[in-house]
């Protein structure tokens, strides 16, 4: 009898032990567009690090930065699909295929981080409603610096765009270089620097991180300081595989994701003020913006929030005045 109650309780053991080891093994791809040089990069590689520690390895996230694993128009629907479990992805890329994810992309409406802040907030029960119906869960978001505008060479007068090659990486941004008057190319972060040398494309707007990160002095000239908007990263999860989770272990990635998002909006906030320096350093004339600009900017931002409006119905209205 004793050797039974022994062996039963070893088997207990083992089984114990087996439904650990499984659980150590549950390991995850998570594809992100950018490179490791970016905040957005390193604040995801800390998140997945604090993640394993806090469960004990129980997840195991394999950062693949730089599209090197998906490219990044392919993130969300893989992750939806199931082809991987969690990545990384620019919101507003993915307007055409709902109104909404492109809110944080239209220019002018809320320049600066703490109108970006409010902005998320009105935002976020749309968004994540819409992510959910699809199988996907936002674990948190994060904001890139204010949108500028790099040139190869100064600008007289905004009308010296006209007819430009503009680098544009969303529907959004394909848009503003339409109302400027200059012919959209859409260019993928990692391939920024080729498409400058090669005359794909003479101006962008994006970020300084992203200007940074290309090492944006080689190809261009000219920093207009422009804080057009703020668009946000997301980090997202396929619903199905995080329910499959252990509940401890959707805790852990509950808490860490928070705890990203909040370090996130800081080192978002500290890379436009280095960034904008390292630019600087590094030979680029930073500019802002003369009166004439700023006009031309305002028209550009009512006509596409008008646009916006008309394309996301009684949502985007409830969204806008929520904000306001």
């Amino acid at each position: 009898m004793k050797q039974k109650k022994a062996m039963s309780l070893l088997a207990g053991v083992a089984l114990a032990l087996s439904a650990a080891g499984a659980a150590a093994q549950t390991k995850w791809d998570m594809p992100t567009p950018y490179t490791d040089g970016t905040f957005h990069t390193q604040n995801v590689r800390q998140f997945v690090d604090e993640l394993k520690k806090a469960t004990g390895g129980q997840l195991d996230v394999t950062v693949h930065s730089n599209a090197s694993l998906i490219k990044a128009p392919d993130i969300l629907r893989a992750v939806q699909t199931g082809q991987v479990n969690a990545g990384e992805i620019l919101l507003s890329a993915f307007e055409n295929e709902d109104p909404m994810f492109g809110a944080d992309g239209i220019p002018f409406l809320a320049t600066g981080f703490d109108n970006a802040w409010k902005l998320y907030q009105a935002q976020k029960p749309f968004l994540e409603k819409r992510m959910l119906a699809r199988g996907v869960r936002v674990l948190y978001s994060v904001p890139w610096p204010g949108q500028a505008i790099f040139t190869k060479a100064p600008l007289k007068s905004i009308d010296d765009l006209k007819g430009v090659k503009f680098r544009s990486y969303s529907p959004g941004t394909a848009r503003i270089a339409e109302l400027l008057g200059a012919v959209p190319t859409t260019v993928q972060a990692a391939e920024v620097p080729q498409a400058f040398a090669t005359n794909l494309v003479t101006a962008m707007i994006t970020s300084s991180a992203t200007g940074v990160a290309s090492k944006a002095w080689e190809f261009s000239k000219v920093y207009y300081d422009t804080n057009a908007f703020h668009p946000r990263n997301a980090v997202i999860v396929n619903e199905r595989a995080f329910q499959r989770l252990p509940e401890a272990v959707r805790g852990e990635a509950l808490k860490a994701a928070a705890a990203a998002e909040k370090r996130g909006w800081e080192m978002a906030r500290q890379n436009q003020a280095s960034g904008m320096k390292t630019l600087a350093d590094n030979g680029m004339s930073v500019v802002q913006p003369d009166a004439g600009m700023n006009a031309a900017f305002t028209r550009v931002g009512d006509a596409m929030l008008g646009e916006w409006l008309k394309k996301a119905g009684a949502d985007g209205e409830a969204m806008v005045k929520a904000y306001r």
